[in-house]
């Protein structure tokens, strides 16, 4: 099994800090939960009793988003439990609610309301946290993508058990795991939703790394939209398209570096070719899924006679 990932967990071990001792009703006059409370059961639980989730999928927490949740639990309190699993020493371990959590300490509650759940395993930890938040949580681009990553790296999931499990179609899994191979510019761009998932996946058709920042670049200075980028993305594909065969290309890289990028154009994936003694060599296609490889495999597949 592949070592899980940790998230921001310390972070909010700092907010917490050391327990203190157990009070025995929360600031709105509801009793707080008993040590071994019944799993399944949403109760008041004492916030300093909730230690961080050490496999936080979530990796951005925007101070002005948390500012406004603040407020709103000032005016309206928790409106959605947070979800938790029990621990050592009468504590909780945080699955969800991370957000909840943060803005409860800054403002100075004493008690949360929880739902406690029987999880055994740190897998099984994972893929809850990263479904409820995929499900509840303000999730950037990435930070989906990622989260879909995981659940297939760190927990064993299929693309198709991923898609059914946050009801999405398959497809829209893959076209999310596509984010990952852009240039990391232009991942934290979507991260800060400088850019949309639009603009993205139109830059995503092409191969060359180096043209992609550059159209990025154009993006950011001339604040295009969508199908400015999608038009700007199709006059690159026709003028490579209509190079006369046999007219040496005004690219600098090597033969096989050239062939590999046409390679990589054709099957929307990267691919490596390298050469050894007397010609002799091997052509690499990387794949990011057990979908992408069906893909390919029917794409290579068509040619055969």
């Amino acid at each position: 099994m592949s070592k899980m990932k940790t998230g921001l967990g310390k972070g909010l071990s700092a907010l917490i800090g050391p327990s203190e001792p157990e009070v025995s009703v929360s600031e709105a006059g509801h009793p707080l939960a008993p040590v071994g409370s019944v799993s399944g059961s949403t109760v008041q639980i004492d916030i300093t009793k909730v230690r961080p989730n050490p496999l936080q999928p979530r990796a951005d927490f925007d101070q002005q988003a948390l500012d406004e949740l603040k407020e709103s639990i000032r005016q309206k309190g928790i409106i959605q439990p947070v979800t938790v699993r029990p621990a050592a020493g009468g504590t909780y371990e945080l699955i969800t609610g991370e957000r909840r959590i943060r803005a409860s300490l800054e403002i100075g509650l004493k008690a949360v309301p929880a739902y406690i759940l029987d999880v055994k395993t740190d897998e099984e930890m994972l893929e809850l946290a990263l479904i409820e938040n995929l499900q509840r949580e303000h999730l950037n681009p990435i930070e989906i993508a990622i989260s879909y990553q995981r659940l297939m790296q760190d927990v064993g999931l299929t693309a198709e058990h991923v898609a059914r499990k946050v009801s999405k179609d398959r497809t829209t899994i893959v076209n999310f795991l596509r984010l990952l191979k852009l240039p990391v510019q232009i991942q934290d761009a979507l991260r800060k939703l400088k850019i949309t998932m639009g603009h993205a996946r139109a830059l995503i058709n092409i191969s060359d790394q180096a043209l992609q920042v550059k159209l990025f670049e154009r993006i950011l200075k001339n604040d295009l939209n969508v199908r400015q980028v999608e038009k700007l993305v199709r006059d690159v594909g026709k003028k490579q398209e209509k190079r006369p065969a046999g007219k040496p290309s005004k690219r600098t890289g090597t033969v096989e570096e050239n062939l590999a990028e046409r390679i990589q154009q054709i099957l929307a994936t990267r691919v490596r070719i390298s050469t050894h003694d007397e010609g002799r060599g091997e052509i690499v296609i990387e794949f990011y899924s057990h979908d992408d490889l069906g893909r390919l495999f029917d794409m290579l597949s068509s040619i055969e006679h």
